[in-house]
């Protein structure tokens, strides 16, 4: 552990946090581009932020991780029905506003090609809004994106919570499933907190509580050389660490000894005691300044240990450089899904990488098939297709600054030799 760092910071990181009304949920209709089908759901959000959840009127219920959200679009940005009976069944009447200011649009994917959409309609066009803004929010929250270890295993918890039967019961295939490295180690694991282990058998979610998580957990994965550790630094002949043998471990053996000392100075006794009393889980050890070895594991895999510190994730540099100061975040080839021979390319990949912090894209911009034609954008002579150069343009004002306000440079080939360049 280290000071703060030291600099200009600019960023304001802001802890997850799920407003009432999402936590609460809200009814929307889901559609499907190639179906004429609609469906009521009922959206929610658990309080930790980490899932989109819903379930529909035949009470079966689905989950959208939010790490895997690369944006939220409402109104004119979101996603609309081609279809002009799909359009008519969603506008209900229109008692809630227009059609296209309720439109939600939840773009989500494992990376930035391979992108699926959750087309929702709210009931009135401040739900849409509150319900974009909150989950673009959430989705690019840059402590959740760096969360501990800590975090991760509550967040492997809630999922077991929330993908319950209708009977409230926790499958454990479930559990086989999220814990899937090993099998035999996860049956010993449940075995040793006297929870079934048949895969096909399941468990009451009021058995199942944090603490039984953690058992569990601790049975799944035993840290043997954090006991050495513990032992090490003084708990030979008691179950805990005293303040100063905790000061001493975080000061000696974590900390840098190459750190400057006025800029990240050791921790003093009193904010060490801070630490025991924010993983301690026992009142009475934390009182006295003692930590046991179960709030030494949970401190080791809490958000002071990440592996990405919280301060540098905070913007701490100089921004007020010449551009040509910085190392720039770059985009080659921007529109193509995959090769630059065959590949297809897509006004959405223009988006993503804008989203995912790009500051410079690419436009090889050549002359439509006729001279009326407006330009397109396509990798010249060659199989990949082509795109609307108007449509790229659109998506780079929409979302040139939702996740930066740095400048964004637009890197023209320009092929197109007709009337339609502007002077």
């Amino acid at each position: 552990m280290a000071g703060a760092q030291p600099g200009v910071h600019a960023l304001q990181l802001q802890r997850v946090r799920v407003s009432a009304n999402l936590k609460k949920g809200a009814t929307f209709v889901k559609w499907d581009d190639d179906s004429t089908n609609v469906t009521s759901i009922f959206l929610r959000i658990d309080p930790h932020g980490f899932f989109i959840y819903w379930t529909d009127q035949n009470k079966e219920s689905e989950l959208l991780d939010i790490s895997l959200v690369k944006d939220a679009r409402c109104g004119k940005h979101a996603r609309a029905p081609k279809d002009p009976k799909l359009r008519e069944h969603l506008d209900g009447g229109n008692a809630g506003g227009r059609l296209e200011n309720r439109m939600l649009t939840i773009v989500y994917g494992p990376d930035l090609v391979n992108i699926s959409y959750l087309n929702l309609v709210a009931a009135q066009e401040d739900i849409a809004k509150e319900w974009s803004e909150e989950i673009f929010s959430l989705a690019t929250n840059l402590l959740a994106q760096n969360m501990s270890r800590d975090a991760f295993l509550e967040k492997a918890y809630t999922k077991l919570k929330l993908q319950v039967t209708t009977e409230g019961r926790i499958p454990l295939k479930n559990i086989y499933r999220l814990f899937s490295s090993d099998r035999k180690r996860v049956e010993t694991a449940l075995e040793a907190c006297s929870l079934p282990s048949a895969r096909n058998d399941s468990i009451p979610q009021e058995d199942f509580t944090p603490e039984v998580y953690r058992d569990f957990l601790s049975n799944l994965c035993p840290r043997p050389e954090i006991d050495l550790i513990f032992l090490e630094f003084g708990a030979k002949s008691r179950p805990y660490l005293t303040v100063d043998q905790m000061m001493e471990f975080i000061n000696l053996k974590q900390r840098d000894p190459r750190l400057n000392e006025i800029l990240y100075p050791p921790l003093k006794q009193e904010q060490v005691q801070q630490l025991i009393e924010k993983y301690e889980p026992n009142n009475n050890l934390a009182k006295k300044g003692q930590i046991s070895v179960d709030g030494f594991m949970r401190y080791l895999s809490g958000e002071e240990n990440g592996v990405v510190s919280p301060e540098k994730l905070d913007l701490n540099e100089d921004m007020s450089q010449p551009l040509s100061h910085y190392l720039i975040n770059s985009s080659h080839n921007t529109y193509l899904t995959a090769g630059q021979l065959a590949g297809n390319s897509s006004v959405e990949m223009y988006r993503q990488v804008l989203l995912s912090g790009c500051r410079c894209v690419e436009l090889d911009c050549w002359k439509g098939r006729t001279a009326e034609e407006e330009p397109v954008i396509t990798h010249g002579f060659t199989m990949t297709t082509e795109i609307s150069f108007k449509e790229v343009i659109e998506a780079i004002a929409e979302c040139a600054f939702k996740t930066s306000p740095f400048p964004i440079l637009l890197s023209f080939e320009n092929h197109v030799d007709s009337k339609l360049i502007s002077p």
